[in-house]
């Protein structure tokens, strides 16, 4: 790691008091010591030094090895902020527009129609417009998730394994295009297999793998050494795992198994990472598109990236809609902050954000130059901790 970034320095001289970052931690040490989180990484950085990163408790409770610092965590959605910098890359390079359908690079996604239910009845009508690259990039593109509700559509995607990663990006896509939309494209936000999309449009303008292009042009340019879709052998007693009974007796989600390869490299939910890689991507955001002299982007894409995308369009109703919080919009790959009230966590205008369905969290707020994410593998209770750290991280600050 370069001496030149995210080297630590005296939290105060960053602008936090040492006893709020304190309780910050007391406040995780103590979740583990409830048996409610089994262990975590939290990492604070600011004007591109570190306030703190911090292991506590346990990478694997049951067989009591300790949480490290260099600890391996799959961040699921929090691919999906790569995936779409790698997208923006090719469209600086001349290779996409955002207007470009996405049926240019995937011709299965042509002539898609839009499933509805008119008096009783379940109903097929041709979208009204293609679906376009940036459609995909915010979300827009009328497609969802299986696991956001259990309409008829949803049903559709459990019943054409779309959960499932034994299928290659260039054989998944054909059966997620036969899929019928939820919504008309540009309609309404609906979270989505957006982004799992955009790695194939990846795959598709630069002839690699996105395993491969990740790799080659964001993650070796940025010093992400320990980023990957499947954990390298060597590393696997550093990979962190949930409880392996839900500590408030839910049913425990399943995380996907990351020790040897699978077909599916998912653009939208795939990687595994650290705390300190995921620390360098973040800086790289901070400083609109460069960390150490490497740029991968240029200043007015980021600005751009990290703005909101949707104006007036609605969230839609479902599993979505508590997903995009009050004063938010979406931007390329991230939700992005409109209004200084209305969300229940605090956080400057120009925030930009997302999180992972184990638990992983990070944020980016440019107006403090202060990046933060923390790194747990806790499914159930993901969006407690989100809210938890996010206010510690705030209360901490005391200038």
């Amino acid at each position: 790691m370069s001496s030149t970034s995210l080297a630590t320095a005296p939290s105060e001289s960053l602008g936090f008091a040492p006893d709020r970052l304190q309780r910050l931690k007391d406040v995780l040490q103590d979740e583990i010591n409830r048996n409610r989180l089994p262990g975590c990484v939290a990492l604070i950085s600011r004007h591109g030094k570190l306030a703190m990163h911090e292991s506590l408790g346990w990478q694997q409770a049951d067989a009591q090895v300790p949480m490290a610092k260099d600890s391996v965590f799959r961040i699921y959605s929090m691919t999906k902020p790569i995936t779409s910098v790698a997208t923006m890359m090719l469209y600086e390079a001349g290779k996409l527009l955002l207007t470009d359908p996405v049926s240019k690079f995937i011709p299965e996604f042509a002539r898609q129609k839009v499933l509805s239910s008119q008096g009783g009845a379940d109903v097929l009508t041709p979208a009204s417009r293609p679906a376009t690259i940036q459609d995909l990039l915010r979300h827009t593109a009328g497609l969802t998730y299986e696991f956001l509700g259990a309409a008829a559509i949803h049903k559709q995607y459990a019943q054409a394994h779309m959960n499932l990663r034994d299928r290659a990006n260039a054989e998944f896509m054909p059966a997620l295009a036969q899929l019928p939309l939820i919504a008309n494209p540009g309609t309404v936000w609906e979270y989505s297999r957006a982004t799992d999309v955009l790695g194939r449009v990846i795959e598709v303008i630069s002839g690699q793998t996105l395993g491969e292009f990740f790799q080659q042009h964001i993650f070796k340019p940025l010093g992400m050494a320990h980023t990957w879709f499947a954990v390298p052998d060597a590393l696997h007693d550093k990979l962190a795992e949930p409880f392996t009974k839900d500590p408030d007796g839910a049913p425990q989600m399943k995380v996907y198994e990351v020790k040897a390869p699978v077909p599916f490299e998912s653009g939208g939910g795939g990687l595994c990472s650290t705390a300190m890689d995921y620390a360098r991507f973040m800086q790289f955001m901070l400083n609109r598109g460069e960390l150490d002299g490497v740029r991968l982007l240029g200043p007015r894409t980021v600005d751009y990236m990290t703005t909101d995308h949707l104006g007036n369009l609605p969230v839609n109703a479902g599993g979505s809609s508590n997903l995009v919080l009050p004063g938010y919009g979406f931007g390329l790959g991230f939700a992005v902050r409109k209004a200084l009230g209305q969300a229940p966590i605090p956080g400057s205008v120009g925030l930009y954000y997302w999180g992972g369905l184990a638990g992983t969290t990070f944020f980016i707020d440019p107006a403090l130059q202060l990046c933060a994410t923390l790194m747990i593998q806790a499914p159930n209770q993901r969006e407690y901790y989100r809210f938890l750290f996010r206010n510690l991280v705030y209360a901490a600050l005391a200038d």
